[in-house]
């Protein structure tokens, strides 16, 4: 049971996740988070940096779709302009927009990978699919009680990745 909350791999953040490491691993389609994983809450739309790390996955061939739980506006905001799939209100850890993603896409389990910043909602989303599961640290966390009480009950399955994966 707490397989579904440890993921694949964790990386320092996107850039570490290359489209060289993506295609030796057998992944073709990537379905990202948006917020905290790309960019902070207060970014609306993809930095530069981001939208040179998507521009090297498309010109490598990897197929990107965006599947989010923050609302429509910003989600809808973040990726105007981008010929892709994308869904807000996504009610993650629910599959149904994660399959929805890699129809649009053509994928499948095997060659589809999900990346995030959240093992309850991102990474169960994914290993519910049967997709590989990347995390990346949160690049500027909430402060809220609920996201500070989220992260410490994370705690115990990140001691468990590292320990599984010395």
């Amino acid at each position: 049971m707490f397989e579904n909350f440890l993921p694949d791999e964790i990386f320092e953040n996107i850039y570490a996740i290359t489209p060289e490491l993506l295609k030796n691993a057998g992944i073709g389609a990537l379905i990202l988070d948006i917020d905290n994983t790309l960019v902070t809450y207060d970014d609306p739309k993809p930095t530069e940096p981001v939208a040179a790390w998507l521009d090297a996955m498309h010109t490598a061939g990897i197929r990107t779709a965006f599947v989010s739980n923050n609302h429509a506006p910003r989600v809808d905001g973040f990726c105007e302009g981008m010929d892709c799939y994308h869904h807000a209100d996504s009610g993650k850890p629910s599959r149904r927009f994660l399959r929805e993603a890699m129809a649009y896409m053509g994928s499948d389990v095997t060659n589809t990978a999900a990346i995030g910043d959240q093992l309850f909602t991102d990474v169960w989303a994914a290993k519910r699919t049967g997709i590989r599961a990347y995390l990346v640290p949160p690049i500027k966390d909430k402060t809220t009680l609920f996201f500070r009480a989220k992260r410490l009950l994370e705690k115990p399955f990140l001691r468990m990745y590292h320990k599984k994966n010395k």
